[in-house]
């Protein structure tokens, strides 16, 4: 039987390359095989991912300083794409960004700036790379959403809908494109320790113990475990997969007694 996860000859472009779980996703899809192009607004942040993957995996990572956020930036790192591989395979909508206000400070243009990030880029680089896979008749989009967008969450209003308006995009374009051979799917994210988080658990006090008592399996996510979940919807391993969203959160809280086993 065939490696399923192989992506040998495939070409990726992955948003929010730079740090965390993009840099993670990148190196996971290194490893099996696929080149790729890393995009985010810090030029320093890509070179060092592109250099450090490229050296462990032999293949080429193409760092690209773009705004996804913005139109023009989006159609010039997609037509980069085309410049440097000829194709574009994969699609890993991963820049976004949890800024936290209550709803009575969100003020309309903290509004727009997390939709602008969390749905709008995700729209644009979609709208522009779709193109180049109906032509080729094939492609797979990866959405990076949160639980967020499931359950919600207190001073993420607009975080929350802009995640959940993703979901729905994703089964939008999964609908509109499967006929091409085009697969688009989301992962909802949850508790995962990237450097952003970090940062913000310190900011606001948050203790990772205190965290992973609220979850089943007893620890927070790394970003290794989402890049593990891109590289099976991004592959053949889920060839028969298209506009669902795959929850990836350490297990499902719930209210009721504390059960030893």
């Amino acid at each position: 039987m065939s490696d399923l996860s192989d992506l040998t000859g495939r070409t990726a472009l992955v948003t929010g390359g730079g740090t965390g779980i993009g840099a993670a996703i990148t190196e996971v899809l290194a490893e099996h095989g696929a080149d790729v192009v890393i995009a985010s607004r810090k030029l320093d942040n890509l070179e060092a991912v592109a250099g450090a993957v490229a050296g462990r995996t032999g293949r080429r990572i193409v760092p690209s300083r773009a705004d996804v956020r913005e139109e023009d930036a989006v159609a010039a790192l997609v037509q980069r794409v085309i410049d440097e591989f000829g194709r574009i395979d994969i699609l890993v909508n991963n820049a976004g960004g949890a800024y936290m206000f209550p709803l009575l400070g969100t003020t309309p243009d903290r509004w727009d700036n997390s939709i602008g990030l969390n749905l709008r880029a995700p729209y644009l680089t979609t709208l522009h790379a779709l193109p180049h896979m109906v032509k080729a008749r094939q492609g797979a989009i990866v959405n990076i959403s949160s639980v967020a967008a499931i359950n919600g969450v207190r001073g993420g209003a607009a975080y929350a809908a802009g995640k959940a308006g993703l979901q729905a995009f994703t089964r939008v374009v999964a609908g509109e494109h499967g006929p091409h051979g085009i697969r688009a799917n989301a992962i909802a994210v949850g508790t995962v320790a990237s450097e952003g988080a970090l940062r913000s658990w310190d900011r606001f006090g948050m203790q990772v113990a205190d965290l992973e008592r609220e979850i089943p399996l007893r620890r927070v996510g790394q970003p290794a475990d989402i890049a593990w979940g891109v590289l099976y919807l991004a592959s053949d391993m889920s060839s028969w997969m298209t506009g669902q969203t795959l929850v990836i959160d350490g297990g499902p809280t719930m209210p009721g007694i504390d059960i030893e086993v």
